[in-house]
């Protein structure tokens, strides 16, 4: 029996040291690992057409279009291990089959994006770098964002993750990233490096670990920690490892620390796979300023004389290409050269087209009864919804429904006209609100004929007897007709000798003071009349000139009768109707917005219905 226990026991030691002498240790797993089941990160899928079409890559840098056609060199997995050991990093990258699975992929098939990546690094690895600085992380972190987004703003994950670290919205918002209709910081270059450089700080103090932070911010602590504790990791330290967890850990994330070293092998030694390096055009040089109202990217372009598509790159932060300064200070990236422009041209970029970026700060709905201009029958005036009030009395059987189908009218209108009755009663009289466009002409229309008109010299300082004088168009003297004047000895003479004056015209022949002895020449042709000198103030001389002038009717001598003042025909106020403004009254009356506001004393902003305003 103690044989038997004894030999049990021996063999289970024997079985104990076999299991643990085939486990293979955390460095072989590392540098053996081969997994078929990896899933690519979406970053590899880039339109790569697309992303060359980048305005900051065509216009700043330098590329090999035919990226795609050259061969890659043969590279044995010696000389890859050896290259990523002369990379100086802090990090850990330890050289397998899945890398190697990376490394060609880059290499082969996603050549032309390794080139548009090494365009795009040379404007956003500094940000990366001066972030992963101000925080104290390894510098070779800045290649995150190439397996995240391509170095793409723009890229949106198919979870939702955005921007060049693909940040989640409740890590944003956590990390105190805004994000909002108009302004989503995780497209930020600057404002998204500082909240994920902090983000993976966060996750090394957590693990202590690199490769355990990365695979944690690209699939979150829970399913890192729900790993480790699958792995065993809790009793045994040396499980604490990304390798050590593999093959618990989602399959997005298997490959990710893979693909990081795979990124940061090409991204330092492109030039060894026949890949072209991306020189730049042009040094872009940038600076930054504080916007205090609200902007819309065409006005900054029209004002700057900016390409739309340079600020998009520049600021891909704002999503409608709209900057909400009137909410509080925004940063605005602009062109070193450009930002003093637009610090002396603030104003004019404002009001460049504000009337088609305005927004309204208070709106009152329509009531359907506003009055809308039109013309009808040649007729300016304005159509007007007026409403029209019947009474009908309820018969027997009728309900509210019935009656207000038989009128055009909703069962709701009449009730609020009826006190909000629920059931008529026969007999009963119930008011029928409906309404009608009515068209009203204007009180005054505009003058038909410009060629004649009555205007009052009132500022002339000649016309010291404020005679009302006629201004018409001259006539052409070729086809006009001329009157014979009659000599003056032909001239009626009244009884005391003197000639009788020519026909004024009523609006002329107001009492003013004259010289007691005046004479008058006149000439009449076909065309109209002019009336110019001074007049006697003694009535019975005006009583005998019109006398003598109803006696003397010479058959050549022919005078046009002048239209009524404009000052007798036209109204001295006008009553503000309700929907009216200054613009509608002025030009209702053949007048300007100025001289209303000049003869008023008011801007018109504030006009109310009953309002009296001055036309004279």
């Amino acid at each position: 029996m103690n044989f038997s226990l004894k030999y049990l026991l021996t063999l289970c030691m024997a079985c104990s040291a076999v299991c643990l002498s085939a486990r293979p240790s955390i460095l072989s797993v590392a540098d053996y690992c081969n997994d078929s089941t990896i899933v690519f990160p979406e970053s590899v899928e880039t339109d790569v057409n697309k992303m060359m079409q980048n305005w900051y890559l065509q216009n700043y840098t330098a590329l090999d279009k035919e990226a795609d056609i050259q061969p890659d060199v043969v590279t044995s997995d010696e000389e890859i291990i050896n290259r990523l050991k002369s990379i100086p990093t802090v990090i850990e990258m330890p050289f397998n089959s899945v890398v190697r699975t990376y490394i060609d992929m880059y290499t082969g098939k996603k050549r032309s994006l390794v080139e548009s990546m090494l365009g795009m690094s040379l404007y956003y690895m500094p940000i990366f770098e001066e972030a992963l600085e101000r925080e104290g992380l390894p510098m070779e972190l800045k290649y995150l964002p190439v397996i995240e987004s391509a170095l793409n703003p723009d890229a949106v994950s198919r979870a939702g993750a955005t921007g060049l670290w693909q940040i989640m919205l409740s890590t944003a918002r956590g990390l105190g990233l805004e994000v909002n209709t108009l302004v989503d910081e995780r497209r930020d270059p600057v404002a998204s490096s500082a909240a994920a450089t902090r983000y993976l700080r966060q996750l090394h103090d957590i693990y202590n670990d690199w490769s355990l932070a990365i695979a944690a911010y690209n699939c979150g602590p829970g399913n890192v920690n729900k790993a480790l504790r699958r792995a065993g990791a809790d009793t045994d330290s040396t499980r604490r490892d990304f390798w050590a967890i593999y093959p618990y850990l989602p399959k997005e994330t298997r490959g990710y620390v893979p693909c990081f070293i795979a990124a940061t092998y090409v991204m330092n030694h492109y030039n060894k796979h026949n890949i072209s390096p991306a020189l730049a055009k042009r040094p872009i040089v940038t600076d930054s300023v504080h916007v205090h109202r609200r902007v819309n990217f065409k006005q900054i372009a029209d004002v700057l004389q900016l390409p739309v598509e340079e600020l998009k790159i520049l600021n891909p932060q704002y999503r409608k290409q709209e900057i909400p300064g009137h909410i509080r200070p925004y940063s605005l990236v602009l062109p070193a050269n450009q930002v003093y422009s637009y610090i002396i041209s603030e104003k004019s970029i404002a009001d460049r087209d504000a009337g088609l970026y305005a927004r309204r700060d208070i709106v009152e709905p329509a009531t359907g009864l506003e009055p809308r201009t039109a013309t009808v029958n040649g007729v300016e005036g304005e159509w007007v919804t007026v409403e029209d009030v019947k009474y009908h009395k309820v018969a027997r059987k009728e309900t509210l429904s019935s009656i207000a189908k038989k009128y055009g009218v909703t069962v709701a209108s009449l009730k609020k006209a009826n006190k909000n009755i629920s059931r008529p009663k026969r007999g009963q009289s119930l008011r029928i609100v409906t309404t009608k466009d009515e068209f009203r002409p204007y009180e005054v229309q505009p003058a038909q004929e410009e060629d004649e008109l009555l205007v009052r010299n009132d500022d002339d300082p000649e016309n010291a007897t404020g005679v009302e004088t006629v201004v018409e168009e001259p006539m052409d003297t070729e086809t006009a007709e001329t009157t014979e004047i009659a000599p003056e000895s032909a001239m009626p003479t009244d009884s005391i000798g003197v000639q009788p004056a020519p026909e004024i015209p009523e609006a002329v022949a107001e009492e003013a003071p004259a010289p007691e002895k005046t004479a008058t020449d006149s000439a009449v042709t076909n065309a109209g009349a002019k009336v110019a000198g001074t007049f006697s103030n003694s009535k019975a001389k005006q009583k005998n000139a019109t006398e003598a002038k109803a006696k003397a009717t010479p058959e050549k001598t022919t005078a046009k009768s002048s239209k009524p003042s404009a000052k007798n025909s036209s109204p001295q106020t006008h009553t503000v109707r309700k929907g009216e403004s200054l613009y509608k009254i002025a030009k209702k009356y053949g007048m300007t917005v100025k001289e209303l506001q000049r003869i008023n004393g008011t801007d018109g902003s504030k006009l109310k219905p009953g309002d009296k305003i001055k036309l004279k």
